[in-house]
């Protein structure tokens, strides 16, 4: 597996939160950083791809039906 560096820069407060969680797990603020920008990212492949999956299931003329009547109680209240 090849590897890059980069440098990161943070606040002294979100480091020295950063050095306490990584001892707290028992691994190097590297392996930390790794696990927190892996878990990130599978968050956002799962909401695209859910996102993708409800869009495919909707149509325009729907959410504009929709949108037609949202609001229309609110005269009343």
């Amino acid at each position: 597996m090849q590897t890059n560096n980069f440098a990161l820069r943070l606040p002294h407060s979100m480091l020295d939160a950063l050095r306490q969680a990584a001892a707290d797990d028992g691994v190097a603020i590297n392996q930390y950083i790794n696990v927190a920008v892996a878990e990130k990212l599978a968050c956002r492949r799962t909401a695209a791809q859910f996102l993708q999956a409800r869009a495919q299931g909707g149509s325009a003329q729907r959410a504009m039906e929709i949108l037609a009547k949202s609001g229309a109680d609110v005269a009343e209240v």
